[in-house]
C-alpha cells in the first residue's frame, strides 16, 4: 500500500460480525474474564442489562480485525483507542444460538482520516454498530481510531 495513492475520507472496507453466546464462552475461557453478565441472562437482567452482553475488549479486538486485514500486519497498528458506549446485547435463541436463530451482529466500516506524509502513517476511524433489545442500530463504539504505519 502506498501512502501517496490514499486519501481522506476513503473507505478501506465494512465487515459484519456475527456474534454469538458461545462466541462470548470462548472468549470468557481465553480472557479469564468470566463476569456473568456475559454468561448468565437471569444475572444481567437483575443488575439491569437487557440481558448477556458481549465483553467490551471482544467487541473492540473484533472492531480492530478490519484495520489489521486492510493493513495487512497486525503489526502496522500503532495506536488503538475506543470508548465505549452501548453494550451489545447477545440474545439467545430457544435452545439454539446460531447466527440465524441467536446472537447479534456487529457491523464495522472504516474510512481514513488523517494521513501524515512525514511519519508514514494513516489514522483510520471506525463507525461500529450493533442492534439493541428492540433491534435498532446503536454505535457501541465512538472514537475507535487505529493509527496505522505504512
Amino acid at each position: 500500500m502506498n501512502l501517496a495513492e490514499l486519501e481522506k475520507g476513503q473507505s478501506i472496507g465494512t465487515r459484519e460480525i456475527p456474534v454469538t453466546r458461545a462466541d462470548l464462552v470462548r472468549y470468557a475461557g481465553a480472557s479469564g474474564d468470566l463476569n456473568p453478565i456475559h454468561w448468565n441472562e437471569r444475572f444481567a437482567r437483575a443488575v439491569g442489562l437487557p440481558g448477556v452482553i458481549a465483553h467490551g475488549m471482544f467487541t473492540m479486538g473484533a472492531a480492530v480485525q478490519l484495520v489489521v486485514d486492510w493493513a495487512g500486519d497486525p503489526g502496522a497498528i500503532l495506536d488503538y483507542q475506543t470508548r465505549f458506549t452501548k453494550p451489545v446485547p447477545v440474545p439467545d435463541a430457544e435452545g439454539a444460538g446460531s447466527p440465524e436463530t441467536g446472537g447479534s451482529v456487529v457491523t464495522v466500516s472504516g474510512k481514513i482520516a488523517a494521513l501524515d506524509a512525514e511519519a508514514s502513517t494513516v489514522r483510520v476511524d471506525l463507525a461500529v454498530t450493533a442492534p439493541d433489545e428492540a433491534g435498532k442500530d446503536q454505535k457501541v463504539l465512538v472514537k475507535a481510531q487505529a493509527v496505522v504505519r505504512l
